[in-house]
Parts: C-alpha cells; sequence; structure tokens
C-alpha cells in the first residue's frame, strides 16, 4: 500500500533518524499485515498511525506515534496479549507500548508474534474483520490545528 502523500508532510518536522525509523516500523507492519488500513492522525502532540483491518480506530491491533527523539510502538490491546517476549509499558486499561530509538535493535521476531495475536484479539472482537480487506488505503483520519514538534513551537 502507498502512503497518503501527506504523511510525508506530517513527519517532515521530525529529524531524520526519527523520519526514517517511522518508514522502516510502517513497511514492517504493512508487509506482514498488507490488507490492514493505515490510519493517520497528525494531532497536537505527536503523529500518530494505526493499523486496522477496518477504517475504524477501534478495529486496530497496533499503532506507532512519532516524538521528538523515539517512536513508540504500541498495541491497541496490549494489556491483553499473551505472547510476551517483549516488556510493553503503558499503564491504562488496554494500551501498551515500547519505545524504539533504531530499527535494529527492535526486536522483530518477538513483535511480529504480537502483531500476529493482536490482529486475533481484533478479528475476535468484530468477527467481519476476517474477511480478506483487498484494497488497503492510507487514510487522513484528522489535522490538528494547532501542533507542538519537535522543536516546541505551536504551528498553525
Amino acid at each position: 500500500m502507498k502512503a497518503n502523500p501527506q504523511l510525508k508532510k506530517f513527519i517532515a518536522p521530525y529529524d531524520q533518524e526519527i523520519q526514517k525509523l517511522t518508514l522502516e516500523l510502517r513497511n514492517f507492519i504493512t508487509e506482514l499485515i498488507p490488507q490492514a488500513n493505515e490510519l493517520i492522525w497528525d494531532n497536537y502532540n505527536a503523529v500518530a498511525i494505526a493499523y486496522s483491518k477496518s477504517e475504524k480506530l477501534k478495529d486496530a491491533f497496533c499503532h506507532i506515534a512519532l516524538y521528538s527523539k523515539h517512536v513508540n510502538f504500541g498495541f491497541n490491546r496490549g494489556a491483553e496479549l499473551t505472547s510476551r517476549g517483549v516488556t510493553l509499558n503503558g499503564k491504562g486499561k488496554l494500551i501498551r507500548h515500547i519505545k524504539v530509538i533504531d530499527f535494529e535493535s527492535f526486536p522483530k521476531e518477538d513483535i511480529k508474534k504480537m502483531i500476529w495475536e493482536a490482529v486475533g484479539i481484533s478479528e475476535k472482537m468484530n468477527t467481519k474483520l476476517i474477511e480478506k480487506n483487498t484494497t488497503p488505503k492510507s487514510i487522513i483520519m484528522s489535522i490538528s490545528e494547532k501542533k507542538i514538534r519537535p522543536n516546541h513551537k505551536i504551528d498553525k
């Protein structure tokens, strides 16, 4: 799936290493689950990208959130995962994540197992997701008017 052309614009304020890491993580997910839609939010404090077999956040199985010095790779129902080759952070009811500094140290094999389990949890919550999505899309969900980006200025 081709990324929405606006994605590069959204990640442009970030350091080149963060941009590169984001695209590597994006490719990792879309190659593993090619039928997933990409749901993009250009939020106030971060760019967030969720992956779902539908066009709804509630069906998302994992996500990426960009920050100035790292990227969070998270699971929308991470608290329910039993595959724990990787220790996930978070204290919320469901969402868990790991902080990623570079793709080389990203625990790819463990995360693959966790993604497959997360997809299964998502499909169990919405059985319509089991049907193959033959036309995955990269969709802009929202764009915040004001933003804090790595240079910590508020943009309009």
